[in-house]
């Protein structure tokens, strides 16, 4: 009888430890790339780089993780609509002008974010 009560205390406490490990956050939705050909003449969305949406909230691309996905919509100078750019940011609050010169627009460099901050993922 003592065995079978210590072998019940020893699988709960087993069960126990596992319930209250910290686990890893795994993936949820894959945002593929796709083909920007229909896309941008549909005015769809366009994936320029594979991106994840992780089960603890945050994203991630195949080199760094990120707290926010970010749609930063506005109108360039003289343009007939409005674009979408879509960045993965660990700070929220990019401006329009930082999104467009930093998605491939600008010849600095210093517009361009350092990929552990901020990364272009999308545009629309």
């Amino acid at each position: 009888m003592k065995h079978i009560i210590r072998t019940a205390l020893i699988v709960l406490m087993i069960f126990g430890l596992f319930g209250c490990s910290q686990k890893e956050p795994f993936v949820v939705k894959v945002y593929e790339v796709t083909d920007s050909g229909s896309a941008f003449e549909d005015n769809e969305l366009v994936t320029m780089v594979k991106y994840y949406k992780m089960s603890d909230g945050t994203w991630k691309t195949d080199q760094h993780s990120y707290q926010y996905r970010l749609e930063i919509t506005g109108r360039m100078g003289g343009a007939a609509n409005d674009s979408t750019f879509i960045f993965l940011s660990n700070t929220n609050d990019i401006t329009f002008e930082q999104a467009w010169k930093a998605s491939g627009f600008s010849s600095s460099m210093e517009d361009y974010f350092k990929e552990e901050d901020a990364k272009f993922v999308a545009l629309k």
